[in-house]
């Protein structure tokens, strides 16, 4: 019997424990957020946080979850309003949107070991993480947004200074 958190809730498994995180997530209990992309860990459509860290659920066996605390994209803010979501409405980042939960999840990650990621942080990271519609420097801006609401504890909307520019 393998235990586990997902999404602060308590579970268990009691199946095949080489069986990939992923269709655990996405079959067992019907969290379909997470996207299956590539199954190799190349495009990060699947990537989710285990014990905060962000990690590729495709090939993440269940005997290496147990006892240990998972979070997907509908785990990350019950309301939806974690920085990352803001920004990620705010700046209209998806086209198709089906790397997206997974973008987002990396992007949450990075801003939790690095609350003020420079422009070359962003892009290491974040380059793991494909977008077949080339949403990048969409992507890259929300992240920064993102950066700087949770730096600044702004909303990420903004609001207009004096002479009706963001601040």
């Amino acid at each position: 019997m393998i235990r586990l958190k997902v999404n602060g809730s308590a579970r268990q498994f009691d199946g095949e424990p080489d069986m990939p995180l992923l269709w655990y997530l996405r079959d067992v209990i019907e969290l379909t957020g997470t996207k299956y992309g590539c199954g190799i860990a190349q495009c990060g459509a699947c990537t989710v946080h285990i014990d905060g860290k962000a990690a590729r659920a495709c090939i993440t066996p269940m005997k290496e979850v147990a006892g240990k605390s998972v979070v997907t994209i509908e785990g990350l803010s019950v309301k939806g309003d974690h920085p990352v979501q803001r920004a990620w409405r705010e700046l209209n980042v998806p086209q198709c949107g089906y790397c997206q939960s997974g973008q987002m999840m990396q992007a949450a990650a990075l801003l939790k070991e690095k609350p003020k990621p420079t422009d070359k942080d962003i892009y290491d990271v974040m380059s793991g993480n494909i977008c077949r519609c080339g949403t990048y420097q969409r992507i890259r801006a929300a992240v920064k947004l993102a950066a700087n609401s949770r730096n600044h504890a702004r909303p990420a909307t903004g609001t207009a200074d004096q002479n009706g520019g963001r601040v």
